[in-house]
């Protein structure tokens, strides 16, 4: 398994955590960066200390590189430094010269890094019977405000054909028969792999993913619900808070992981109810917020917005 210090120029979205690295599955294989792109984006994380902003600048100076933006954040509790470059390459900037002076760098830093050209992922929406996120979802991608390549629906039921259909998508219809759903994993997995999808969006996908689907995708699944969680569990949640009198509602998108709905939380966000608010108003309100956190947090990972570390995100928004 290859870890982080490992990675060849490329644009893979190897998302993985970064102290400690794990080892998991690899993706399918992303082409080779072509010659024509001109710009890039680096990330990197270390422990933090002294001299890292300057260390990093030099060597892209020397490189050739122009830096367009930079962020960074420091944890102070955990002792990690986080960093985000866009990189304009368009100066005549060897790949192959600068990835052999940034793993240099980095390894002598102690540094994981990840270095993306810039292409539009392929990405596979997946749906069950709730419409909300993949139309939303849809109309983003139409209006380009989506950067990527969407490849498929995926859905156990039926009722998103038309949706695709209006949209030209490829659908995938893929029951869970009645003890089947290990076999339906399997197809789904293997259609995946095919396609070369390289994100994963569960817009309302009412099926739990099995722990062997998620590590063939880590960090690669994002999912949305809402936010009342752990309370308020199974159908109707907004009937049950309606019958608390809750004074929030909220949504929450996070990548998946084996342990159900505890993978690293994107983005949240929560508005103010009422009691006047019936059931359907919460629900109405509800699959509003969904939307747009889903949305958002789809579109910082496909923009490499993201880095993942003990169970956290830094999002460099």
């Amino acid at each position: 398994m290859r870890n982080l210090h490992d990675l060849q120029w490329s644009d893979s979205t190897d998302v993985k955590e970064v102290l400690p690295v794990k080892a998991v599955p690899l993706p399918p294989e992303v082409p080779a960066a072509p010659p024509s792109w001109k710009m890039a984006t680096l990330l990197v994380a270390c422990s933090d200390q002294t001299g890292i902003v300057g260390e990093v600048a030099h060597l892209l100076h020397e490189s050739g590189v122009k830096i367009v933006d930079s962020a960074q954040h420091t944890d102070p509790l955990a002792g990690m430094y986080f960093q985000r470059l866009r990189l304009d390459l368009s100066g005549g900037t060897n790949r192959v010269e600068l990835e052999g002076a940034v793993r240099e760098l980095t390894e002598r830093l102690g540094m994981s890094y990840r270095l993306y050209g810039d292409r539009k992922r392929r990405v596979a929406i997946m749906c069950s019977k709730q419409e909300h996120c993949l139309y939303d979802l849809l109309v983003r991608y139409r209006a380009g405000e989506l950067p990527c390549d969407l490849a498929m629906i995926v859905s156990n039921h039926e009722d998103a054909a038309p949706i695709a259909k209006h949209f030209d998508i490829p659908f995938h219809h893929m029951p869970v028969a009645k003890g089947q759903k290990e076999k339906q994993e399997q197809q789904v997995l293997q259609l995946l792999h095919s396609a070369g999808i390289e994100l994963i969006v569960l817009a309302r996908y009412m099926q739990i993913l099995s722990a062997t689907f998620v590590e063939r995708f880590p960090y690669r699944i994002i999912n949305i619900h809402h936010s009342f969680l752990p309370a308020f569990v199974g159908a109707n949640p907004y009937r049950q808070a309606y019958e608390k009198g809750v004074k929030l509602i909220g949504a929450t998108s996070h990548y998946v992981t084996p342990d159900l709905d505890q993978g690293p939380i994107i983005e949240q966000e929560t508005i103010r109810v009422s009691h006047r608010d019936t059931p359907e108003d919460l629900q109405r309100k509800g699959k509003d917020l969904e939307k747009r956190v889903l949305a958002g947090a789809v579109r910082w990972h496909l923009e490499d917005r993201l880095m993942v570390y003990s169970n956290k995100t830094i999002v460099f928004d």
